[in-house]
């Protein structure tokens, strides 16, 4: 199973409360923050809950 890279690129300060909680279920908590995370449909749906905040590739 193939594997991406979530980054953090622009902050949480004034975003919906349930985008910070998805953030931060990915383990995204300060600007500039990576993780590396499965490629499933779970991934896939919290990504493009925030995707006007994140940069994603290929790990």
């Amino acid at each position: 199973m193939a594997n991406v890279k979530v980054k953090l690129i622009k902050s949480l300060i004034g975003v919906k409360k349930d985008q910070i909680a998805t953030a931060h279920a990915l383990g995204l908590k300060k600007v500039g923050d990576i993780t590396i995370q499965p490629e499933n449909p779970q991934t896939k749906g919290k990504v493009a809950k925030i995707i006007h905040l994140v940069e994603v590739s290929e790990a």
